[in-house]
């Protein structure tokens, strides 16, 4: 590449770190009463677990120069995508509460929806850096990116999982505007993209439900708006400094998903307003320095996987915060380092790894 390899962005180390510890913490303090007549250490060894594993594959990930993985962007799409097909074969998908995204493979469970997040970067970053690509004609230049799109969001809406399937098609349409697309054709695609959104939602009654208890949760507060409704006393419990660590009362059998969808209304109860604003700047310090890593990168397919990697990350924080606040409709999408969840946790790290192994190789970061 002709560039001198520098040290990671070392705030962008930082904040993952801190991220992770918090993300440790809470979910043991939000599963520990609903695994109380079990085994209370449950969630915490898994997630210490994945939290290992994750950093041990972001430290390897920053030390692997990220344009050796660009020859294999397509063949880790084409086989995320084999996987998103198999997830969906009887036998071999697992269905959790009515949704089948995983693949048990004995000791823990696979949800290649999560690996499509990054492999879905690398794959258009690749495409869209090559020399001669070109965006200007809607059908013929828009038209193969946006048929592969389709494709895997198609995929994953047969799981079903729409906040992933926007989560997906949202950073791709950011990198696709990085890239150069032309704005008529933004609007177009805009305008496209909310159609099929609200026809997704009529199309299944539980969404239809979810939008109704997001626009009057209080007049539906013992159905659809439960969840919204449970998480703002969360979040009004816990004041300007929360209750203390481990104090939540909503997570007493109250909040469901309180360890996955809805610990940052946790982390509201206990730590308060003052543990909320950290959370929100440590993930500002990642779009921060993602961005700028992405703007002064030399090399347009690093900048790239930088933009859409920096995006995956805080576009689904701030779906999941949205959400928490009551701003936006129930999805089913969890916090990024903190939410529990194996795959999502290890990808976000291998992400990260590969965003501070870009970061090596751009000047003044």
């Amino acid at each position: 590449m002709g560039l001198r390899k520098g040290t990671p962005d070392v705030l962008i180390f930082f904040a993952t770190l801190l991220l992770l510890a918090v993300g440790i913490i809470m979910v043991f303090s939000a599963s520990y009463y609903d695994t109380l007549d079990k085994d209370p250490y449950f969630y915490l060894r898994k997630q210490l677990t994945w939290g290992f594993l994750g950093l041990i594959a972001m430290l390897i990930m920053t030390k692997i120069d990220y344009y050796r993985i660009k020859p294999y962007a397509e063949t880790f799409f084409f086989v995320t995508v084999i996987f998103l097909i198999l997830v969906l074969v009887p036998g071999i998908g697992h269905e959790v509460k009515g949704s089948q995204r995983w693949i048990d493979l004995g000791f823990t469970n696979f949800q290649p929806s999560e690996v499509m997040k990054l492999c879905m970067v690398l794959y258009l970053a690749k495409k869209l850096s090559k020399k001669g690509a070109q965006l200007k004609k809607f059908f013929s230049d828009l038209g193969p990116y946006l048929l592969v799109i389709a494709l895997v969001g198609g995929l994953i809406m047969k799981e079903p999982d729409l906040g992933t399937t926007v989560a997906i098609t949202i950073t791709s349409m950011i990198l696709l505007f990085v890239a150069g697309i032309k704005w008529r054709h933004i609007f177009v695609l805009g305008v496209s993209g909310v159609a099929v959104v609200i026809g997704l939602i009529l199309q299944e009654p539980y969404r239809m439900n979810r939008i109704i208890g997001y626009l009057d949760p209080w007049a539906h507060a013992s159905k659809e708006g439960y969840q919204t409704i449970n998480s703002l006393y969360a979040l009004g419990s816990g004041g300007l400094l929360g209750m203390g660590l481990g104090n939540s009362r909503q997570k007493l059998a109250f909040l469901p998903e309180q360890h996955t969808d809805f610990i940052f209304a946790i982390i509201g109860e206990e730590l308060g307003f003052v543990g909320v604003l950290v959370i929100v700047l440590l993930f500002f310090v990642i779009a921060w320095r993602g961005y700028r890593i992405a703007l002064k990168c030399q090399d347009v397919y690093g900048g790239y996987v930088a933009a859409g990697i920096t995006t995956m990350i805080i576009f689904q924080a701030l779906i999941n915060m949205g959400v928490v606040t009551g701003l936006l409709p129930v999805t089913g999408m969890g916090l990024p380092f903190i939410s529990y969840g194996g795959s999502s946790l290890l990808l976000s790290m291998v992400g990260v790894g590969m965003l501070l192994n870009i970061s090596r190789y751009v000047r003044d970061t």
